[in-house]
């Protein structure tokens, strides 16, 4: 009875996992970072990692980890006791069935396009209402369509516009805004465009991601969360 009990509450393990992983999705996050993620939050491992920032600076997914933290916690707790050998027979085995065909039952629906479309859109539309603009993570703030982008440009020894102004580098007519220049540990937003461009300069740039790519290919580097 003991191994049954654990073999059912592993399962249970793995679709609460499934559906955080599904929600954090939601949200946003890349597919194998949100599994990733949920994973080291309910097992207490791996969470301190650059990528969790992205779990700490956003709303939902606080509240989304909060719960597998502590699920998590009390997972650890009942497979120990399980091991242990404190289970008994009048562990009902039957609700735990139940349970996990709930959560599998909830981990399908997840999945379905039309169904996750629509929980992302709800989602959006939560944030947007309940959390000022300086609580979200930029991609929230300024990306309005799939092709959006927030992206850093390095000036190097081979850019053709070093020791430019800026306004020679963009188009007025183009969708390529610069929101900042981080010239050290100094950042620049003032008469941003009457400044003279110098090696080292790291360009924030904002605007439509197919041509930031083209005009700039070999100097950009990580794309802004």
């Amino acid at each position: 009875m003991g191994l049954l009990f654990i073999s059912i509450y592993l399962i249970i393990v793995k679709l609460v996992i499934e559906i955080s992983s599904s929600l954090l999705q939601v949200t946003g996050l890349d597919p194998k970072i949100a599994r990733y993620q949920a994973i080291s939050m309910l097992t207490g491992t791996g969470f301190t990692t650059d990528e969790s920032k992205l779990i700490i600076n956003h709303p939902v997914r606080r509240k989304i980890s909060e719960v597998l933290i502590l699920f998590g916690a009390f997972s650890l707790a009942v497979i120990i006791s399980s091991i242990s050998n404190i289970l008994s027979d009048d562990f009902n085995i039957s609700t735990l069935l139940i349970i996990s065909g709930i959560l599998g039952f909830i981990s399908l629906v997840l999945r379905v396009p039309s169904i996750n479309e629509r929980l992302t859109h709800r989602v959006k539309r939560k944030i947007k209402h309940n959390f000022s603009v300086s609580e979200l993570p930029i991609r929230d703030v300024l990306y309005f369509s799939k092709n959006d982008i927030v992206i850093n440009l390095i000036v190097n020894e081979e850019f053709e516009y070093k020791d430019k102004k800026l306004k020679e580098m963009i188009h007025p007519h183009e969708d390529i805004h610069v929101l900042l220049i981080n010239r050290g540990e100094f950042p620049i937003r003032k008469n941003l465009y009457e400044t003279t461009l110098q090696l080292g300069d790291r360009i924030v740039l904002y605007g439509d991601k197919d041509l930031i790519k083209q005009r700039f290919t070999h100097f950009l580097t990580e794309r802004a969360e």
